[in-house]
């Protein structure tokens, strides 16, 4: 095949405005299985000295995120106010902090995992009790983009893809997974809807100057969403009360300006398929198909519309638990249903403990992908 010359990086623009590329366009996020054999030193032999972007450009496959385990700051920074007091502690694997507020204060606790991330074991707002002192905290807190932080990312992406990185979550997946315990926060919602409300309206304040900075910046083509949405999560009423309207608000403000976006979601959401081919997003990231999610392929087509496919091929594929040859089955037909409005990639990322065998299965897919124009 004679290859049209086109970067990864002209090509992944390319998928989301709807123009042809070369081939089919493959993106699979594979860095946490790099960084996870790098800590435990089990990196199999031919990658020992590669770096991330090394792996990247031996498989010839494009990158999606600046951020994501590289090293790179995120380019939207949290900053509180100078009254704002916090106060932080490690010990024995841990970080407490304290947020003090003239209505008492806010703790959390992370754990340090044993693949070295923090995890929060412990969220600052245990209660309806607790809401008056974290709207207190959130008026005081800023949320701003540092283009620098963006173009060192973009430099180090370079031409292996669009740089992108996640925007803050909805306030509604704010509240479940950042400041409260899931549980804790659903039946807040239910008992104290005005309070919980209240604090929503004050998370969704503190992203209007972000997003103008964003929108003025100029430079940012594709932007994520990075929701993690989960049909455990929410109920379809609570999804079109609290969350249509904060996508079709944000979304569409940057629709404006010329920004692309995509969406994160896993797990199971077939509560979800009714509305994703309305909702105001370019594309959708991390659709997982059976056997590993709730829902076909088919299924997905059906009712995503025109909108871009982002991944695709479920994880387990990726496993000696599946032979090969169900895994380019399912390529092939992921390409058929979803070509050319596809960023072929994994959902929604490598298993960290599949080994080498991973590693082939992604040279596979990506030397399949080089040997079939679809033009």
């Amino acid at each position: 095949m004679t290859e049209i010359e086109m970067t990864f990086r002209q090509m992944n623009l390319s998928v989301f405005k709807g123009e042809p590329t070369p081939y089919v366009f493959f993106q699979p996020r594979f860095e946490p299985w790099y960084e996870w054999h790098k800590i435990f030193d089990c990196m199999p032999e031919p990658y020992r000295d590669l770096s991330l972007l090394d792996m990247f450009d031996l498989l010839k496959v494009s990158i999606r995120y600046i951020d994501y385990y590289t090293g790179i700051p995120h380019p939207i920074v949290q900053r509180f106010a100078p009254e704002v007091d916090i106060h932080e502690k490690k010990t024995n694997g841990a970080i407490i902090k304290v947020y003090e507020t003239p209505h008492g204060d806010l703790t959390e606790r992370l754990h340090f995992t044993q693949d070295e991330t923090w995890r929060t074991v412990e969220f600052p707002v245990k209660g309806v009790d607790d809401l008056k002192k974290l709207r207190w905290l959130l008026e005081r807190m800023t949320l701003s983009f540092v283009p620098e932080y963006f173009e060192q990312g973009s430099a180090f992406v370079g031409d292996r893809g669009e740089p992108q990185f996640y925007l803050p979550k909805s306030t509604y997946q704010a509240m479940a997974q950042t400041w409260m315990k899931f549980e804790t926060f659903i039946y807040a919602l239910a008992d104290y809807p005005a309070e919980v409300e209240a604090t929503m309206r004050l998370i969704d304040d503190s992203y209007d100057a972000l997003y103008e900075e964003i929108i003025a910046y100029g430079d940012v083509k594709i932007v994520n969403f990075g929701e993690n949405l989960h049909s455990s999560l929410l109920s379809p009423r609570y999804f079109e009360r609290y969350l249509v309207p904060f996508y079709e608000k944000r979304a569409n403000q940057l629709k404006r300006a010329g920004i692309y976006t995509h969406i994160h979601v896993d797990g199971h959401f077939r509560s979800l398929l009714p509305y994703l081919k309305d909702l105001p997003f370019d594309g959708y990231e991390a659709l997982t198909p059976l056997p590993q999610g709730d829902v076909a392929l088919e299924e997905i087509k059906a009712h995503i519309g025109d909108k871009v496919l982002l991944d695709g091929i479920p994880a387990v594929f990726f496993l000696p638990l599946y032979s090969r040859e169900v895994l380019m089955e399912t390529v092939e037909r992921v390409v058929e249903l979803f070509y050319p409005r596809l960023v072929l990639g994994v959902s929604d990322e490598v298993p960290e403990g599949a080994g080498a065998e991973a590693i082939t299965r992604l040279q596979m897919v990506s030397e399949w992908c080089r040997a079939h124009s679809r033009s």
